[in-house]
């Protein structure tokens, strides 16, 4: 009991697979042999598309439940005593032909690489690194497999088209989960066919029935068109999941609601291409009220998004206004908050510098007249006339003119402080300057006495501003 157990968690490790009851079908279905088991999922990790059971050939409308990505296990019949379900057998027995001895190696490497692996996990654990690794991983296979997926895609239409010519469906170049999505996007049935290349039918049904002018026009028009070599990944799992168990195989899908598929019809061998196309119009034909009323619905839909966005950005634009104009009126009101505190201050800078100045000036004047008082005061009296007394006239450059005696030893500064008193200059900085010779009293002579200068007996000067 221990050893099933362990070879039951084993396999689940790496296949991926996280349903105990299926994983119990598959080892069962190989009588518990551990390596053949894996070999079966030697081509891929995880079934990827749903498995339609209980289908068959002609008219069909089964449904299967799958995830966003259509990437769960399907459900499954349940184990009996009796051996391996018919699912199973369709599975493992083509994977058994194609991998053979391949399986069995790759088997073994696959379980190397889980042992490592989980070594690796663990380590990386511990120091902090698991989880971001692991979401790392995850993303890093996602984009791998999609990856994948529209390579096999491309090289299948490029290997039919060198084959068989240009006149074909348009099979798309992406995977089968875009190329679902894309047929429910345009409102089309999805037009599937597995290409098994090694079968002897395969030539014939391509070149005389899709190869048709009328049966690949009627396709190119009305549906979406897939194709898969059973041979790829992708091809196969797709053939599990339709359950082909003969070729030619070509079936007619849907997208359908919760999150399913529907299958239409399919059909597995040769065929012919009137055929064909009366089956694919009674298909058509039966599935145009689905496709209208899903075009209807979408469109509904589409006008009732578009309205709610229409009238939220009809309020969010009312919205918008209101604020903007209440966001106006406050810098409005701010403004003119600020422009009235702003002319009130220069009002009260222009008082107090008014005040200021009118203070200063009054200051500047009481210093003049106390300074020419003073130096009023230290003339002393004018001296009469006599042989030591110099005349002294002095001009203006108003035109007024003063004249005042002076002794002959008196200094030149004597004569700049009886023209500071007489307060007839609104100037601080002149010269005392006579003409004829021109000659400028200026700061170096301030302590000459008027003889020493030359101005005994009489002088004549005129103020010059500076």
């Amino acid at each position: 009991m221990v050893d099933v157990a362990d070879k039951l968690a084993c396999f689940q490790a790496i296949t991926g697979l996280e349903d105990p009851d299926l994983c119990t079908e598959i080892l069962q279905a190989h009588d518990w042999d551990l390596q053949l088991a894996i070999s079966s999922f030697s081509s891929g990790n995880s079934p990827e598309y749903p498995s339609l059971a209980g289908t068959s050939g002609g008219d069909a409308s089964t449904t299967v439940q799958s995830n966003s990505e259509f990437r769960d296990v399907v459900e499954r019949p349940e184990p009996t005593a009796a051996g391996p379900g018919l699912v199973w057998k369709l599975v493992t027995l083509p994977i058994s032909v194609v991998s053979g001895s391949l399986g069995l190696i790759s088997g073994a490497i696959g379980l190397g690489l889980w042992a490592a692996g989980g070594v690796l996990s663990y380590s990386f654990g511990m120091i902090g690194l698991g989880s971001n690794s692991a979401r790392n991983g995850e993303s890093s296979a996602r984009l791998v497999s999609v990856s994948a997926a529209a390579t096999e895609a491309m090289d299948f239409v490029a290997d039919f088209e060198r084959e068989y010519g240009s006149r074909r469906p348009n099979f798309v170049s992406e995977g089968f989960m875009d190329a679902l999505q894309r047929s429910r996007n345009s409102f089309k049935l999805l037009f599937v066919y597995l290409h098994s290349p090694d079968h002897p039918d395969t030539p014939v049904f391509c070149e005389r029935t899709l190869c048709s002018e009328m049966l690949s026009a009627f396709v190119n028009e009305n549906f979406v068109a897939w194709g898969g070599n059973i041979r790829a990944s992708e091809g196969f799992k797709m053939s599990n999941s339709l359950k082909a168990s003969r070729f030619p195989f070509y079936a007619v899908v849907m997208p359908s609601t919760n999150q399913r598929i529907a299958l239409l019809q399919q059909g597995e061998g040769p065929k012919s291409p009137e055929d064909m196309l009366t089956m694919l119009q009674k298909v058509l034909e039966e599935s145009a009220p689905v496709l209208v009323a899903a075009r209807l619905d979408t469109e509904e839909r589409r006008n009732n998004i578009r309205l709610r966005e229409e009238q939220d950005a009809a309020y969010r634009a009312a919205l918008e206004a209101d604020q903007a104009r209440e966001r106006q009126r406050r810098e409005e009101q701010e403004r003119l908050e600020r422009e009235a505190a702003e002319a009130e201050r220069k009002r009260m800078e222009e008082e107090e510098a008014r005040e200021r100045a009118e203070h200063e000036a009054a200051e500047r004047e009481a210093a003049l007249v106390k300074m020419r008082e003073d130096k009023a005061l230290s003339l002393g009296a004018e001296p009469e006339k006599g042989p030591n007394v110099t005349q002294v006239l002095v001009r203006f450059p108003t035109g007024e003119r003063k004249e005042r005696r002076f002794h002959s030893s008196t200094t030149i500064q004597t004569l700049y402080d009886y023209v500071d008193s007489l307060g007839c200059l609104d100037a601080e900085n002149y010269s005392l300057v006579s003409n004829f010779p021109r000659v400028v009293y200026g700061r170096e002579k301030l302590t000459l006495s008027l003889k020493e200068a030359g101005l005994h007996p009489q002088a004549s000067l005129f103020v010059e501003i500076n």
